[in-house]
Formats: structure tokens, C-alpha cells, sequence
């Protein structure tokens, strides 16, 4: 290796760590955003009767 490559490879290096790092936050902010728009669904959902039978079943027999 020769002695003079040393600086771009150290530079090289610091633009890999930089752009990852980048790419932790942008999958970290995804990430966040997914959690949100699932806790929304989940609130969405309308909540059960309090008694389980009601609205659930039809009489077929009447």
C-alpha cells in the first residue's frame, strides 16, 4: 500500500461512517412514522359490546 493513499482512504472511510449514519436516521424516522400510522389503525378499530353475544349471532328460527 502505498503511503500516499492513506489520506483518501482515511477520507473515504469518514463519508462511509457519515452516510450511514444518515441512514440510521432516515430508517429510524420511517420507523417512527409506520409505529404512528399503526397506532392510528388500532385506534380506529370500533370497540366490542359489552355483552359478546349481542350483534353477533342472527335467529334463523323466528
Amino acid at each position: 500500500m502505498d503511503v500516499t493513499q492513506i489520506p483518501s482512504m482515511a477520507t473515504s472511510l469518514e463519508d462511509l461512517s457519515v452516510k450511514t449514519q444518515a441512514s440510521t436516521l432516515v430508517l429510524k424516522k420511517a420507523l417512527e412514522n409506520q409505529q404512528s400510522v399503526a397506532a392510528g389503525i388500532l385506534e380506529s378499530i370500533p370497540q366490542l359490546p359489552s355483552n359478546p353475544a349481542i350483534g353477533r349471532n342472527i335467529n334463523t328460527t323466528a
